[in-house]
């Protein structure tokens, strides 16, 4: 599908209204059946895809609502991983985790993501991007592996959602982003999360997109630091695109990319998720054109710097709305108007 010059996306979830908060967590106590939740999903995903079109984002996602967190959702589902007590006293919290035997692969969708990308693009007419967790960051939060080391279970992990990301493709995913949102605290793993994603991305034929923050737990950066680290060793991974945050840092690190020759297209962060002030379209498109001076149009995406998952709704939409109308100015100033391709 062909999109216009500085395309807009999303980086994946989308915030949580405070009534669907309170039923996520009538179900993780047991007192909502699977299927009611289900309804609630469905409804809360197709209402985070028109607020994305109004707001004239043109790649959009299903918001994660049907998630936990990061991590549990997908965790939950993973085979050989067992979840001792899966009760919670609330829905964001992190389950407890342990490997029961090594992950592997139990049928064409084994972790059921390609249902949820079915339901989301057979709602709207516009490119989906589908992001799901990385065996890496999925791994951090297995605290009890036995005799297993890291690098197996990643490896394991990445076999399995490799499986799934063909699901994904055969359904029509075009699109499809790997979150890796632990690894910028265990920054002497990059090797490893970069050879897992590669067994993610193996002959899957798809737009790939790395995803790499700083945390964004209750709208708080876990970590701090420069991108840097990421480098030389992200240049083997096997994706088209980069997202990172630059709003909330500033733009120091494009020099990086500059300084290590990163080939491929970048999601530019423009829309600080860890604040509650409106950015206004001529900052976003100030911010556009200084990323301009390091990155051609012809590879930039725009996006906010993480998840919109802490703000309120209004808050989003506003937001959004302002990334979009930011992105317009500049894409009006362009000398050749030829966009992107997913």
């Amino acid at each position: 599908m062909e999109l216009p010059p500085l395309p807009t996306t999303v980086v994946g979830s989308y915030p949580v209204p405070e009534w669907m908060e309170r039923l996520k967590t009538d179900y993780c106590r047991g007192r909502m059946s699977y299927g009611q939740l289900q309804d609630v999903h469905d409804m809360a995903v197709k209402a985070a895809l028109r607020d994305q079109e109004l707001a004239g984002i043109d790649i959009v996602s299903d918001g994660e609502l049907r998630r936990d967190n990061d991590i549990d959702y997908t965790l939950a589902r993973m085979p050989g991983i067992e979840i001792p007590d899966p009760v919670k006293d609330f829905y964001y919290d992190y389950h407890e985790a342990r490997l029961a035997t090594l992950p592997a692969v139990t049928g064409p969708s084994p972790l059921g993501l390609a249902a949820d990308y079915a339901f989301t693009s057979a709602q709207t007419s516009a490119p989906v991007k589908f992001s799901f967790t990385g065996p890496f960051s999925l791994s951090c939060r297995v605290h009890d592996r036995g005799r297993t080391s890291q690098r197996d279970l990643v490896m394991a992990m990445a076999g399995v959602l490799n499986a799934e990301a063909r699901a994904l493709a055969e359904l029509g995913a075009t699109l499809l982003q790997i979150d890796e949102p632990f690894l910028a605290g265990h920054t002497d793993q990059v090797g490893l999360a970069v050879d897992a994603v590669n067994a993610v991305t193996d002959s899957v034929e798809a737009t790939w997109a790395l995803h790499v923050c700083y945390g964004n737990r209750y709208a708080r950066p876990s970590w701090e630091g420069h991108y840097d680290f990421l480098f030389p060793d992200v240049l083997k991974a096997n994706v088209d695109q980069l997202v990172l945050e630059f709003a909330r840092k500033g733009d120091d690190d494009l020099t990086i990319i500059d300084k290590f020759g990163w080939p491929g297209a970048l999601g530019l962060g423009v829309i600080d998720v860890k604040s509650d002030e409106v950015e206004t379209p001529e900052l976003v498109a100030n911010r556009i054109r200084r990323a301009l001076r390091h990155v051609g149009a012809e590879r930039l995406f725009v996006n906010p710097d993480c998840g919109l998952r802490n703000l309120t709704a209004a808050t989003a939409r506003a937001k959004l709305a302002a990334m979009a109308r930011g992105a317009r100015l500049v894409r009006d100033e362009l000398p050749i108007k030829q966009g992107a391709t997913v």
